[in-house]
Order: C-alpha cells, then structure tokens, then sequence
C-alpha cells in the first residue's frame, strides 16, 4: 500500500541524532546485546512519537544510529500508512568514503525514502552541522541517542534544547 503524505509541519516531526559506531562501546557489530537493546529502545521511542501526533520523521542518513533509525521509522511505517521519512543528508556524495556494505545500506534506505533533501550540492566544511540545524529547524521532538560525548551529537542535541524541542533521551547501553 502507497504512503498516504500527511501535511507535514513542524509539530508533526521529529528528527534523529545519535553516534556512529566509532563511538559506541560494540563499534560497529549489531548482533551485540548492547546494539540490540539500543534499537529496541529506538523502536519503542520512534512508537511512542507516533502516538503523541509524530508523523514525519527526519534522518541524517550517518553511518550507525542515522541507520537504526531510519530502518525503526521504516518498520513502524509498514505498520502506519501515513508515516513519513525524509533523509536529510549534508551533501549528495555522503557516503562516497565508506565501506561497500555500508554504501549499499546507505543506497536501500535513501530509496525507501519519501523525501530526500541534500542540503549541500557538495561536501562543505560545516556542513554536518548546517543538516542537523536544517533537521532541528523543521521538528518539535528529537530522538537523541547521546551521552554527553563531544561532536555532532552533542551540538545537535544541545541546539534542539536551545530551539525548545521536545526531548528523548536514549542512553547507549555500555
């Protein structure tokens, strides 16, 4: 069945931010208890947003909890018609750099996609920071995994905080 597309406003969306596996205590391996208990808690808060009134999701398309959530908001969409997920990546080359599974994975969720935004034409210094500001701009609510570890997370969740959205907060699980 097609998406329905609801009008998307601010108060109906909500956007993501969390680490890379860099910075996650299992790295990069998903079949770790941590990792799995770490997507479920995504599963149960990307839920929960829906059920307060969320129905547009918006995802930065980063390698590691970018991807968890991108694939949890796709699963509750087969379940829920009129969800919607937009990829917000900096720049159209993103993942260039990376592996090939990862580019692969990155390829499959920009096409499951309804809406795809690249705020930059190319790669930009800055230009992970202009997304998350596009992302936190256009939502209410952001879903953050973080643990007060420096970089983008930290910046993102801390200018959601000073925009007024709503917050959850998921801790990695060490």
């Amino acid at each position: 069945m097609p998406t329905l597309i609801p009008v998307i406003t601010r108060e109906n969306t909500c956007c993501f931010s969390g680490y890379r596996p860099e910075k996650l205590s299992w790295r990069g391996d998903e079949t770790d208890p941590r990792c799995i208990r770490l997507k479920a808690d995504i599963d149960a808060a990307v839920e929960s947003a829906y059920r307060a009134g969320t129905r547009h999701f918006i995802c930065g398309m980063a390698r590691g909890c970018d991807m968890y959530f991108c694939e949890s908001v796709l699963a509750l969409r087969l379940e829920h018609h009129d969800v919607t997920l937009e990829a917000a990546a900096p720049y159209a080359r993103q993942s260039s750099g990376w592996t090939a599974a990862d580019r692969a994975r990155y390829d499959r969720l920009m096409s499951d996609c309804d809406v795809r935004t690249f705020v930059s034409t190319e790669y930009r210094r800055g230009g992970m920071a202009k997304r998350n500001r596009y992302m936190v701009k256009r939502a209410s609510l952001i879903i953050a995994v973080y643990d007060g570890k420096p970089g983008g997370t930290r910046y993102t969740y801390a200018y959601a905080q000073k925009h007024g959205l709503r917050t959850v907060l998921l801790t990695p699980p060490e």
